[in-house]
């Protein structure tokens, strides 16, 4: 099936590894061009290179808590690409240990998605363009400790996405969310999870019908077809990536 993806150009916050680095190279092995962003430099350089294997790629070292630098990202990346067709908020600070900590999920989870499609918005409207958000399962149920500050703030950006559904589809412009259930790759929460928590793991394990945790490219996979002219009646939706992991029901 071809996605119609070819010569497209994307924006991917929080690429150098997990789902970030999943999605980014997914959309350059269908013909996309790629920027994307993470905080750490020697991460970012790495990725670069590897990446630039399968097409145009550029890297940016930006820290997501810094709305600023977000906006900077966009621009450069308007600039370095000709444009954006798609873009893709992944960047996450991942749960809070404390209070405190909960300003970083707001800052990095939401408000970096807030301002990085604000600054992406024309560029995005030109042409008929494509947001996707990544969310989370663990925002439509109590999950493990319930609803801390990892699945409450994804909770606000999947709602202002679906939002924005409204507000930027008037102008062309489709937003979704997709949200995957639990995702092991090497180095993420689940691997760890599978190393210091072995019964919780396995009990997740089991709770999913086939048995299994979904991958990173499950959810690149997801978000290929949603952001692809295949989908170009889709706006507005939650798309869950989980392998039958939540067991509610929506009509």
């Amino acid at each position: 099936m071809d996605l119609g993806l070819n010569g497209r150009r994307a924006l991917v916050s929080g690429a150098t590894r997990g789902i970030g680095r999943a999605i980014a190279e997914t959309l350059l092995a269908e013909g996309a061009s790629v920027s994307f962003c993470a905080r750490t430099a020697d991460d970012v350089a790495d990725a670069t290179e590897a990446m630039s294997r399968l097409g145009t790629v550029h890297g940016h070292v930006v820290d997501a808590a810094d709305t600023d630098a977000v906006r900077g990202w966009v621009a450069e990346s308007i600039e370095q690409l000709g444009g954006i067709d798609i873009y893709v908020h992944n960047t996450s600070a991942g749960p809070a240990r404390d209070l405190a900590g909960w300003s970083a999920n707001v800052a990095v989870d939401l408000m970096s998605g807030v301002h990085g499609v604000d600054a992406a918005t024309d560029a995005l409207t030109d042409g008929g363009g494509v947001v996707v958000t990544i969310g989370t399962t663990a925002s439509a149920e109590h999950f493990a400790t319930g609803a801390n500050s990892y699945s409450a703030v994804k909770a606000a950006i999947t709602n202002w996405t679906l939002g924005q559904a409204q507000v930027l589809g008037a102008k062309g412009v489709r937003c979704n969310v997709v949200s995957p259930g639990p995702i092991y790759f090497e180095g993420g929460s689940w691997a760890m999870i599978e190393q210091h928590m072995k019964p919780f793991f396995e009990s997740t394990q089991q709770a999913h019908p086939g048995g299994r945790l979904g991958s990173a490219q499950d959810v690149a996979d997801a978000v290929a077809f949603v952001v692809s002219d295949r989908a170009r009646h889709i706006n507005g939706v939650n798309l869950t990536v989980d392998g039958g992991f939540l067991k509610r029901v929506d009509y």
